[in-house]
């Protein structure tokens, strides 16, 4: 209850300075940031900043931190609604719940998201990101798949699948969010169920 009293201000602090930061991180890379550019461009002063991170460090994987905990639990509920009947009912104008989830909770964060999956930002999260987007997404998917009806391994699936949904939503968020997030959903959903082939026109089924 007590953190929850202390939110409001902490959370506007945190706020400014990570809307500094990813302006920083745009303008210039993350290497090139000082705490002075930070304290400057969120406009407090170094005492504030040191109350909240220790360096920029710290700013980074709190940063990244905070993401992949809304990310993990925003994959838990979304994956409440599923259970084993749910591929009798799987059509593909349905997308997975979590794929539609992810773009929605990317669209709210978008500013940081962008400069930290672009070139500027940080490929670790990149890797990491991926990573989650297999252990959220298809390997939970897995347990609906028929191993004996697989043409590949499912490893080499899964890492097929994930690298094209983090070139999805790279494209998207360069773009600009040119297409809602349900749209983009409905997209990946369609390629994945279909294939590059058939959705790009070149085989019919």
């Amino acid at each position: 209850m007590e953190k929850k009293k202390m939110d409001r201000p902490i959370v506007r602090t945190r706020r400014l300075i990570r809307d500094a930061f990813t302006g920083l991180m745009e303008e210039k890379g993350f290497e090139a940031i000082t705490v002075s550019d930070l304290t400057e461009k969120a406009d407090i002063n170094r005492g504030t900043f040191y109350l909240h991170y220790k360096d920029k460090y710290d700013l980074l994987e709190q940063s990244e931190g905070e993401i992949f905990e809304e990310l993990d639990r925003i994959g838990e509920e979304a994956w409440k609604a599923v259970n084993q009947n749910y591929t009798n009912d799987l059509q593909v104008e349905q997308p997975l719940p979590f794929v539609i989830k992810l773009f929605e909770f990317l669209e709210e964060n978008f500013e940081f998201m962008k400069v930290i999956l672009g070139p500027n930002g940080n490929p670790s999260f990149q890797v990491r990101l991926k990573e989650f987007i297999k252990k959220k997404m298809l390997y939970k998917f897995s347990n609906f798949m028929n191993e004996e009806n697989m043409v590949i391994p499912l490893d080499y699936l899964v890492a097929y699948v994930s690298s094209a949904h983090l070139g999805v939503i790279q494209c998207w968020l360069e773009s600009g969010m040119d297409r809602s997030p349900q749209e983009m959903a409905h997209m990946l959903s369609q390629t994945t169920f279909w294939g590059p082939a058939h959705v790009a026109g070149l085989r019919k089924n």
